[in-house]
């Protein structure tokens, strides 16, 4: 009876020796971290600084009990359950200790990033970051404990060929959402033509892309489609090259012909949002003498856009008919075979 009284003694000892030791051990952490972090602007360090002195305070704790009933005279069995809740507790605190320090350290750099597309990366990755903290610090613990590691290993190993397979599609969307948020081939709020569809760029998705269509309609397309097909981005168009054929009658006398490029260069000079590039007599057409008009839109807007080639288009009519110039009607090819 003696020796266990002796024993409580020395456990009570060494659970008040350890909080002591916690004390002081968390008071010249902070003397010392926090005089580091004073040198730096950054409120960053002064976080990082309380978390590591909020965790040394439990952990020590946890160790000094831990430490204090092994002193008692109890069953081994017990001491091992004690031991192992005991080492689960820290592994807990550390964990926990890690992800927050990891976490605030990507928000700063999302903060400090201006690209915001690495941001939103950086953003998209903090669950899985904080996963594989998690994973991490249990396996350690298992081995730690002495729990024979092969067997789940392999276990392991088998369930990630299967989640793997399972998992294919998702998981190259993932990462076809890495691929858009690093290259950068558009987006949010930029118009794009992919695939025949004409849209602006509503949301990127981790799975898939939110497009919404000139007609007002929501597209969902998948990110691996986006990236393997071949998209046009008018977002960073800074003009528009407009390309127009037109073609007047074969009575059309020699000297209109000649005057026909310097009637639509003043017209297209006379429009604002217009630049002239070119005008010419390009081909004797089956049924017409054809001109090929060249100009520039500085404008990425689309209605804009076509504002301009619809007043440039009534201005040629409206100029040709006051100058009898005829526009030639375009041949009607017959299929014999289907008539």
């Amino acid at each position: 009876m003696e020796d266990w009284y002796k024993s409580l003694l020395l456990s009570l000892l060494i659970l008040f020796s350890g909080a002591i030791i916690t004390f002081l051990a968390s008071r010249i952490s902070r003397l010392i971290l926090g005089r580091l972090a004073s040198r730096t602007v950054s409120k960053t360090d002064d976080f990082i600084v309380d978390v590591i002195i909020s965790t040394i305070k439990p952990l020590g704790l946890i160790i000094s009990i831990s430490i204090a009933w092994c002193t008692l005279p109890f069953n081994n069995e017990v001491d091992s359950y004690i031991l192992g809740i005991s080492k689960f507790i820290g592994l807990v605190l550390i964990v926990r200790m890690i992800n927050r320090i990891v976490l605030r350290v990507i928000n700063r750099w999302t903060l400090k990033i201006n690209d915001k597309a690495i941001s939103t990366m950086l953003e998209s990755l903090r669950p899985m970051i904080r996963a594989i903290i998690w994973c991490l610090g249990i396996i350690f613990y298992l081995q730690n404990m002495g729990v024979q590691m092969a067997a789940i290993w392999a276990l392991l190993s088998a369930g990630g060929i299967g989640a793997g397979l399972a998992l294919k599609e998702p998981v190259q969307e993932f990462f076809e959402y890495i691929t858009i948020l690093l290259d950068k081939p558009f987006q949010s709020g930029e118009f794009i033509n992919v695939g025949g569809v004409w849209a602006t760029v509503d949301r990127v998705g981790v799975r898939s892309t939110r497009l919404k269509s000139l007609n007002g309609e929501i597209i969902v397309m998948s990110n691996s489609n986006l990236t393997n097909g071949i998209i046009s981005n008018y977002a960073e168009m800074k003009t528009r090259r407009i390309v127009h054929k037109l073609g007047v009658i074969y009575q059309t006398p020699l000297q209109q012909m000649k005057a026909i490029p310097i009637i639509i260069k003043s017209i297209v000079d006379d429009t604002s949002d217009a630049e002239f590039d070119r005008c010419h007599f390009i081909e004797f057409g089956e049924s017409s003498l054809d001109f090929e008009l060249v100009y520039y839109i500085p404008n990425n807007n689309y209605t804009k856009a076509m504002d301009a080639q619809q007043k440039i288009n009534l201005s040629i009519m409206e100029k040709f008919e006051s100058e009898s110039i005829e526009f030639a009607y375009p041949t009607r090819t017959i299929n014999l075979f289907n008539s």
